[in-house]
């Protein structure tokens, strides 16, 4: 039953406070509460392209955010039981924001100090340096309000319950928001800054028509000036990264990380990038790609497969092998995720997205409503510096073999290591694919880049009527090196991946740390 304006007022009268300013404090805690989880979502996005995007830094995030949670919910209640003055707690919300501005100001600096530690202490000291203390002074509204507002004991449980739902909701609108229009919309950086203009504006609305003072107006605007030429200046230097001696010709922010199109100043090099991580590297003057291992996924499956009349590729990526299959008259289909790759492909790498079929899912799904069968299946999706986990497990690949007509193969595109202790992903892949195939080959392109083939012919043979005139001639020497290095595998080591237990991230941290170390040195 809706409250009657007597009852406001008397609500109003019980505590001390207009009902315009207990309903304001009611939405404090409703927009505070959405910030939180936009921070959170969106602070480890922003960490992705220095830490990547496996457990750790999810871990380190969530983490972080929940102890801040208890720290913030603490110091409010000590807080407002020494003065529940409003001033105090949007004095809080002011510094947060100012402490947002300064994180996207410093953050580049922050995680490349960071990198000298391991991949998990990284990520926690990253994470910790930079939201840790924002989401600390947001988490006060909870209990500052609740003291402001139960002045009496009566109907303290309805005021209680009140605003932990709007609180909630507003973590919901936020996580919506985040999820489904930000990231797509604009750039991290924007987002966290606009966030913080938020909390401003929390501040300044609650100083203009109930808190009234001069002096208090004075700090509150030199805060903010100080405090948002530092945020814009980290977006500044945020859009100029990665562009050092390259023509910048697109980007755009994705649910599956930053996507951006660099070309050097010759025009031979256009490079595709995912979380600062070069994804292909193109020559538009040849219309060739300069990466070998788009190469070896093509030749490998065409090597091993002889003649195969239609072939399904999970990772489109910049389109180059859909492209080439689709040019000798194989059917291709291609599964992708992110659905701003096929235009960006089609925009810069010229990709026909006419001549395949394009589907828009994720792999696991499609392996289960495919209404076809396969001559051969290409894996070559990433998730920045990896395959996504979930696809490397027995029951994925139990899934891909439904797909695959008797005798079809499966190439997989990935990095790893066969060196003695840096090998727990390599050796428990080929192990797992054992499990499910009869017979299964690695070549090794070095530089981490290993290529997978499985079967459930008893025996591969790989063709030795091979052409290179093909590839591009930078590359080309790279290609015959992978070609003609198989790995000898060690059955008995490592694990069989499955869904129930795949902890992947955990023992290949090592070279998650390799890889994002060299590409910061590279970008610094």
């Amino acid at each position: 039953m809706a409250n009657s304006p007597r009852s406001n007022q008397t609500k109003a009268q019980s505590t001390g406070l207009s009902v315009g300013l207990r309903r304001y404090l009611y939405a404090t805690a409703a927009i505070t509460g959405g910030i939180i989880l936009v921070v959170e979502i969106l602070g480890a996005k922003m960490l992705s392209p220095f830490f990547g995007t496996s457990h750790f830094v999810w871990t380190a995030q969530i983490a972080v955010t929940l102890v801040s949670l208890a720290a913030g919910y603490y110091y409010g209640g000590w807080l407002a039981d020494q003065s529940p003055k409003l001033s105090r707690l949007y004095y809080c919300l002011l510094f947060s924001g100012a402490y947002l501005c300064f994180a996207v100001a410093v953050l580049r600096q922050v995680a490349i100090f960071c990198h000298r530690f391991s991949l998990p202490m990284g990520s926690v000291l990253a994470s910790v340096f930079l939201f840790f203390v924002p989401l600390t002074l947001m988490s006060v509204t909870g209990p500052f309000v609740i003291r402001v507002l139960t002045r009496t004991t009566k109907n303290v449980g309805q005021q209680v319950g009140r605003l932990f739902a709007l609180s909630t909701l507003g973590s919901v609108l936020g996580v919506v928001a985040v999820g489904y229009v930000l990231i797509p919309l604009a750039p991290n950086s924007v987002t966290m800054f606009v966030s913080a203009l938020a909390l401003f504006s929390l501040t300044g609305t609650y100083y203009l028509i109930w808190g009234r003072r001069s002096g208090a107006a004075v700090r509150l605007l030199a805060i903010v000036a100080l405090a948002g030429a530092a945020g814009w200046l980290g977006i500044w230097d945020e859009k100029r990264s990665g562009l050092r001696g390259m023509k910048e010709l697109a980007r755009i922010n994705s649910n599956y990380g930053r996507m951006q199109v660099l070309e050097n100043e010759a025009g031979d090099r256009r490079y595709y990038l995912n979380d600062l991580l070069t994804q292909n590297v193109y020559d538009p003057l040849l219309g060739k790609s300069r990466s070998a291992f788009t190469y070896m996924l093509h030749d490998l499956t065409k090597a091993y497969a002889e003649r195969p009349g239609n072939v399904l590729i999970v990772g489109l990526g910049i389109g180059i092998v859909p492209r080439r299959f689709a040019e000798e008259g194989v059917a291709v289909d291609v599964v992708e995720i992110n659905p701003l790759v096929g235009d960006m492909a089609r925009d810069y790498f010229d990709f026909d997205p006419a001549a395949v079929n394009l589907y828009l899912d994720d792999a696991r799904h499609f392996f289960w409503i495919a209404e076809r069968r396969y001559d051969a299946v290409l894996l070559d999706a990433f998730l920045g510096e990896s395959t996504p986990s979930h696809l490397m497990t027995r029951e994925c690949f139990q899934s891909v073999k439904a797909c695959l007509k008797p005798g079809g193969i499966l190439t997989i595109n990935c990095f790893g290591s066969f060196d003695p202790g840096r090998d727990f992903f390599s050796q428990s892949l080929a192990r797992t694919l054992l499990t499910v195939f009869d017979s299964v080959r690695v070549h090794d392109g070095g530089a981490g880049n290993l290529f997978y083939v499985a079967s459930d012919r008893p025996d591969l043979e790989l063709s030795r009527d091979r052409d290179y005139d093909h590839v591009h001639p930078q590359v080309a020497s790279a290609v015959r090196y992978a070609f003609d290095n198989v790995v000898d595998l060690s059955p008995g080591k490592g694990i069989v991946f499955s869904d129930d237990y795949n902890p992947v991230e955990y023992y290949d941290s090592q070279i998650r740390e390799i890889l994002r170390k060299d590409l910061v040195r590279a970008r610094m």
